[in-house]
């Protein structure tokens, strides 16, 4: 399974991810934005607090998102 080992968030609420497989990768969060707890990380100094932790994205307040859905949603950096 790809895991997350480096995040970049940009300013355009792009994630640069990095993966254990040697990948790098952009992942939109914007669909995200609009859902639920994730609505939290239209303020852009929360979402550029991203962090790598048990091998995905997450942010303070115990957000994160499944390296499964960020590997498979993004495309090719």
């Amino acid at each position: 399974m790809e895991t997350v080992i480096q995040v970049r968030p940009r300013d355009d609420y792009m994630l640069e991810l990095e993966f254990n497989t040697g990948e790098r990768r952009i992942f939109d969060v914007r669909p995200y934005l609009e859902r639920g707890v994730f609505s939290r990380l239209k303020d852009p100094a929360i979402f550029k607090q991203a962090y790598v932790a048990y091998d995905t994205v997450c942010w303070p307040g115990h957000l994160d998102i499944a390296p499964e859905t960020l590997y498979d949603r993004s495309h090719p950096a």
